[in-house]
């Protein structure tokens, strides 16, 4: 069937039905009619999931796997085994991604997302066996490739794979972040400042042991992480619908995750109680509230950055970030911190998507939890931003921290604060003496303690000195 689009071109369709009728779909689309409706229904947040490779190469393991487990119970004959396995691995080397065009945010508990990835399968498979688009009487989306499944478990065991993929990028470029902060922090090791706590003037420190204090406030995240993505790795392939394996052959599931460990190398389990299994979202629950607890430190890193840097002239003035774009359109010479405010919204997005999971996994009732969709698109944002926003923290902003060494150890010398540090060498009546006299002139502790003869220059300066802010002496 032929049609004429607003550019008064040609474009060829074809007739495809469902339960609800016929429906035209592009000649040339490898999707089918499910996808089709799910393209004219779900028009929302304008991603797709072809802006996610994983996923879609997480579901061809997902049909690849289940395609060799029927074929080997011999279920599905030699020619369509040969084809699908063919176009799963296909998908799997990046082709056909295009044909995966369906919104992210969508009803139906994943089914589109399941008949999206069986059409395209079935489609292709057809042309490895010399037959058209649509004659699904050869292969059909989901007499065989949707063999032994239901969107209840190939969905939500493809996308916890497709978590599992992305975490290792995520964590690569969280342990290069962290890298480049210990840098900074040996590069800073010899850089006396002041220590705060309530935004007030505290003890002396390092500007070496702040950047090394960032990394490792982070490097718990890590592990955190790698806990987290492990409660990723039990699915429920072989569930079908709700759990009891109504319609897969004795000995499929156990079959089918062996299949998916052979094919990934991953550690994949099943699930013990299946009917359990289909509508918990527990891990989900817990791998999103990992990606919180590093938004939430990470912002706050950011938080001290800005302050740090804050300035030139009425500030605290501690550091320099590069500086990235004009500050304002009215103000000349002002250069703001634009990257990590960018990195604390990213982070805001994240903890707010984690309240989203958080709603959405509530949400569930009986054996399924229907909104398994946002909990995906969530989780995906907030590892894609995260892992983004990383990289431009420290390519633009970490790796190029400067700190003004003068000007802190200045500020040390003005403070109230060095006075705790003196106080075991000059006993705390005489401390709190200095302190008072210090906030009543305004002159700095280091001036005073000279002016009292309390300690000379030479002593003073060792008590000062960074190596003796690095440990209890």
């Amino acid at each position: 069937m032929n049609t004429t689009n607003g550019n008064s071109k040609q474009q060829a369709f074809r007739l495809e039905s469902d339960l609800l009728g016929e429906l035209r779909v592009p000649a040339e689309a490898y999707y089918g009619v499910q996808t089709q409706r799910g393209i004219d229904n779900y028009k929302v947040s304008n991603l797709k999931m072809s802006d996610f490779p994983e996923y879609i190469i997480a579901m061809a393991y997902i049909k690849l796997a289940a395609v060799e487990a029927n074929h080997e119970l011999g279920i599905i004959n030699d020619a369509i085994y040969a084809a699908i396995a063919q176009a799963c691995h296909e998908l799997i080397e990046g082709k056909m991604h295009d044909q995966f065009p369906t919104d992210m945010v969508q009803g139906g508990a994943g089914t589109t997302v399941n008949m999206n990835a069986n059409e395209v399968i079935a489609n292709r498979a057809l042309e490895i066996m010399g037959h058209n688009r649509g004659e699904y009487q050869f292969c059909s989306p989901n007499d065989h490739v949707n063999c032994a499944q239901s969107t209840n478990d190939a969905y939500p065991s493809a996308f916890r794979y497709a978590f599992i993929r992305m975490n290792r990028g995520l964590v690569e470029e969280l342990k290069n972040l962290i890298a480049s902060l210990r840098k900074k922090g040996d590069e800073f090791n010899d850089s006396l400042k002041m220590g705060r706590t309530q935004l007030q003037d505290a003890v002396p420190m390092t500007s070496g042991q702040e950047f090394h204090a960032f990394a490792n406030n982070l490097e718990e995240e890590v592990a955190n992480l790698d806990r987290n993505i492990k409660l990723l790795y039990e699915i429920n392939m072989g569930g079908t619908a709700i759990g009891t394996g109504l319609n897969a052959a004795a000995g499929y599931a156990e079959l089918c995750i062996r299949k998916m460990c052979e094919l990934t190398g991953e550690p994949f389990e099943l699930a013990s109680d299946l009917v359990e299994a289909t509508p918990d979202t527990g891990a989900y629950v817990s791998y999103s509230a990992s990606l919180k607890r590093l938004a939430v430190k990470l912002s706050k890193t950011c938080n001290d950055l800005r302050l740090m840097a804050s300035g030139p002239r009425c500030g605290l003035h501690e550091i320099n970030l590069p500086p990235m774009a004009p500050g304002s359109s009215i103000m000349p010479g002002k250069v703001n911190p634009v990257i990590p405010e960018v990195t604390n919204q990213v982070c805001f997005k994240v903890i707010g998507n984690d309240t989203a999971v958080t709603f959405a996994a509530e949400a569930g009732q009986l054996q399924l939890n229907v909104m398994e969709p946002i909990i995906t698109e969530c989780i995906f944002e907030s590892i894609t931003w995260l892992r983004n926003v990383m990289k431009i923290l420290r390519e633009k902003c970490i790796d190029g921290i400067t700190v003004n060494r003068e000007h802190n150890e200045k500020m040390v010398k003005q403070s109230i604060g060095i006075v705790t540090a003196l106080n075991p060498v000059i006993g705390y009546k005489a401390s709190t003496k200095i302190a008072k006299e210090a906030l009543e002139t305004g002159k700095g502790v280091y001036d005073l303690v000279l002016e009292h003869g309390l300690l000379s220059k030479e002593q003073l300066d060792k008590l000062l000195d960074p190596e003796n802010m690095l440990a209890a002496h």
